[in-house]
């Protein structure tokens, strides 16, 4: 029990509407996984039955295009739940959540948590307004496709980067993001995204030291944006 009453996840999700008897329960019911960089949480199409808790490490929520591009809605970090609302909707996953370093994630059953729904009313409005703030950030992300250039959607991209997840001790961003991936983040060819890179590196907005990414002028970037 005093691990869940601890966890990061309980203290930033819906979950922290829990009593004590609920989170003993859950500890209960509970399954703990390591998550390998690469690796799936789960797939697009996947049916979930239940919740995962994201107690370390960071995932992409995507979605392939008919294209085949690999489109990155969102980044999901420590204290986050996946699967809320496949599990409310009795759907399988509209998206793929992918791990973007080591991560360790415990998942409850639906069984579990929808009676939680059921008995703790202050649970069930925690998890709506996650919706509606999950919901909010697609309405934004929509916006910000048709109304703002590649160009500033990257400078958006790499500040958010730095802002949510850090740096390293060599002052790059902590997330390391393929160049395909980052491509994916903004809507844009890997090509594009790789000129429009070396464009600010040659602007000294940031610098590219091999694969990592390092921003020289926030500042700079923010007008940009």
């Amino acid at each position: 029990m005093s691990k869940c009453e601890q966890c990061i996840v309980r203290q930033f999700s819906s979950l922290k509407a829990l009593n004590k008897d609920e989170l003993l329960r859950m500890a209960e019911c509970k399954t703990s996984y390591t998550i390998k960089k690469g690796e799936p949480i789960f797939e697009e199409g996947e049916v979930t039955n239940g919740i995962y808790c994201i107690k370390d490490g960071v995932c992409k929520l995507s979605k392939l295009s008919d294209n085949g591009k690999d489109q990155i809605v969102k980044l999901v970090k420590p204290g986050e739940l996946l699967g809320q609302r496949s599990m409310i909707s009795d759907e399988p996953a509209n998206l793929s959540a992918v791990a973007l370093e080591d991560m360790e994630v415990c998942f409850i059953p639906r069984s579990e948590v929808m009676q939680f729904f059921t008995q703790n009313n202050q649970f069930s409005m925690n998890v709506m307004k996650t919706i509606c703030e999950d919901l909010k950030g697609a309405d934004d992300h929509m916006v910000n496709m048709a109304q703002k250039t590649v160009r500033q959607r990257l400078a958006e991209t790499l500040i958010y980067l730095e802002d949510t997840f850090g740096k390293n001790d060599d002052g790059t961003l902590r997330i390391q993001l393929s160049r395909e991936e980052l491509a994916g983040m903004i809507g844009t060819a890997t090509e594009s995204c790789i000129r429009l890179l070396s464009e600010l590196n040659k602007s000294t907005y940031i610098e590219l030291i091999g694969k990592k990414i390092k921003l020289l002028d926030k500042n700079k970037l923010k007008r940009l944006t």
